[in-house]
């Protein structure tokens, strides 16, 4: 790709190629766009994915009492405004999926991936426009799908986020095992070819089409957290597809790759041979590399948004990158620790809790990092800022946690109990959503050519903050008292009935929580149109996407494209009349690139 463009080309384009309405805003190939649909895209998904957070929450706060919401919304399936048990596990089905590959995934890695590969790296675009437009559209035809699979007349899918058979492989297992799971099955293999696009896009951006000068010593962390992200899904993706292949065969094709000697009121299947633990090997072979899918490009975002905010260079960057490159090798040889419980033989279970345990020391180096950052920095403390540090704090938070459902002889007592909901919730859900919200406070002037409100900002980061640890830290303690989760009420068990005032205050913060994310998606589209216009470089930063004009132009920079001096991060540096040194400004005769 040639660094020059022809300035009057630019300035021309208007004649030559008048963009229409489809071509600009719907049927886009510019990166910036396409990260735009990303995430109003993911925002639509993620209300659903609250939603249902909300209606289930209530549900097991207050069981089989009538509520006009449900009657509302779920009509037939709550008959007199009281819950149906299978539309319970359907919206738990549907919220896990929503929230873990249509928000978390797509929406923070699709948008961030997007907008920011081509800008910080010096690109025109992506390597290939088309094929990014086209897995936007692959990821928005899935999205569709699923929603449309919540309005099936026997029920959406209702076999749990990780679809285990036999649940999901018999249609004939409960109402949500029919249509409902055969859209499931088709919206995630629609999903996986998407992000298989877009990883093999970025891939190939990062490594082709660098500035002169941006050695991948000199790249920002975020792009080495999105790099290594597609890696980790170009791996990681396809055995989750053939999984889900071999489960469509399953259920239509009289195949029994997942199912044997099964018995249904006492007559015998003619399925035999199959191995439902197969399928977990296969479904979490992807599901705990997917966990890192969704963090690392959070990590990538929060570790540049803490340099520029502490006015500090980031300590550590090769350290960063090495913990970065030995979280994607370890993420794909620990899955078999979501199966302690399913009869493994105890010497596999100590080899995935030893490499499951060894996964915390690049975690830590990362941890220790950030909070090294921060130390003695000029610390700004803007929303974005805000975001970051909540992020650091639900990570570590979570992680404890993890050491505890990593090691096989603990992890038995609290399997599949709101430990783990607690868990997970806090290491990956909560601290992606921090990630994300950093990303779009500090990148928003960047996207929109606008400034977000700060009070608003910092009204959502509070109370987003202590309704999310409102939530989630009660249910390691219920959990520990033994609660299983995906059960529509405990009221059955007197064993549990201390446990009901937990539930009820869970479900009061998880309500307000929310519920006050109204704020922050008015703040948004508020914004878009009448916020305060962005100046180009709000943050004083030294990465290049700062240095591309505020108005978008399709190829990022009029005329020559900057080339690159030194590394991401000269804040402070001695010598220099500004805190900050962009990377496009050359070195001054006896300046030492910092040691990094």
């Amino acid at each position: 790709m040639s660094a020059h463009a022809d300035t009057h080309a630019h300035d021309d384009h208007g004649h030559h190629h008048k963009e229409t309405f489809v071509t600009k805003y719907i049927f886009s190939q510019d990166h910036k766009m396409i990260a735009k649909q990303y995430l109003v895209t993911g925002t639509i998904m993620g209300v659903i994915g609250v939603l249902m957070s909300i209606m289930f929450r209530m549900q097991i706060a207050c069981p089989e009492e009538p509520n006009v919401l449900f009657e509302a919304l779920l009509g037939k399936w709550a008959p007199d405004g009281v819950m149906d048990a299978d539309i319970y596990l359907a919206l738990v089905t549907i919220h896990g999926t929503i929230m873990v590959f249509f928000v978390l995934t797509a929406g923070l890695s699709g948008t961030f991936s997007n907008l920011l590969i081509p800008l910080q790296i010096g690109a025109r675009d992506m390597a290939s426009g088309f094929l990014n437009m086209v897995s936007y559209w692959l990821f928005f035809l899935s999205s569709v799908i699923m929603v449309i699979s919540l309005f099936v007349e026997a029920g959406p899918a209702a076999a749990g986020w990780t679809i285990y058979p036999p649940l999901s492989a018999l249609p004939l297992a409960q109402s949500g095992s029919g249509m409902g799971m055969t859209l499931w099955l088709v919206s995630m293999a629609i999903f996986i070819a998407s992000s298989l696009l877009g990883s093999l896009n970025y891939i190939v951006t990062v490594i082709n089409l660098r500035t002169k000068g941006m050695s991948m010593t000199r790249l920002p962390l975020t792009i080495w957290a999105f790099f290594v992200t597609a890696v980790i899904g170009v791996i990681s993706f396809p055995v989750l597809l053939s999984a889900a292949l071999l489960l469509i065969m399953d259920r239509s094709f009289g195949t029994s790759f997942f199912l044997s000697d099964i018995f249904i009121q006492g007559e015998v299947l003619h399925y035999q041979g199959g191995s439902p633990v197969l399928f977990e090997h296969l479904f979490w072979f992807l599901g705990h590399p997917e966990v890192y899918i969704v963090i690392l490009p959070a990590m990538g975002l929060v570790s540049e948004i803490m340099a520029s905010n502490s006015r500090k260079p980031i300590f550590g960057y090769r350290a960063m990158i090495m913990s970065i490159l030995a979280i994607a090798f370890l993420s794909t040889i620990v899955w078999g620790h979501h199966m302690f419980i399913s009869g493994m033989n105890p010497f596999l279970g100590s080899v995935f809790t030893f490499t499951t345990l060894l996964i915390a020391i690049p975690s830590a180096v990362k941890a220790f990092n950030w909070i090294t950052t921060i130390w003695k920095g000029n610390v700004q403390m803007n929303p974005a800022m805000l975001f970051s540090i909540g992020f650091v704090s639900t990570f570590i938070t979570g992680g404890l946690t993890g050491i505890i459902l990593g090691d096989s002889a603990l992890d038995i007592n609290v399997h599949d109990t709101y430990f783990v909901v607690a868990h997970f919730h806090l290491v990956m859900g909560i601290s992606a959503l921090y990630g994300m919200f950093a990303g779009i406070y500090h990148w928003f002037p960047k996207m929109f050519g606008r400034m977000l409100n700060k009070n608003l900002g910092y009204l959502h980061f509070w109370v987003t903050a202590v309704c999310a640890y409102g939530v989630f830290f009660p249910m390691h303690f219920i959990g520990m008292a033994g609660l299983p989760r995906r059960y529509y009420t405990n009221s059955n068990f007197p064993l549990f009935d201390d446990t009901a005032n937990a539930n009820v205050v869970i479900t009061i913060f998880a309500i307000v929580g929310g519920v006050f994310q109204l704020v922050y998606l008015w703040n948004f589209f508020y914004s878009i149109f009448y916020g305060k216009k962005a100046v180009q470089n709000p943050w004083r930063s030294t990465t290049l996407e700062w240095t591309a004009p505020v108005k978008h132009i399709h190829g990022n920079w009029e005329g020559e494209i900057p080339h690159v001096y030194r590394w991401a991060y000269d804040y402070s540096k001695p010598g220099h009349d500004d805190d900050f040194v962009p990377q496009n400004v050359p070195m001054k005769d006896g300046e030492e690139e910092l040691q990094h």
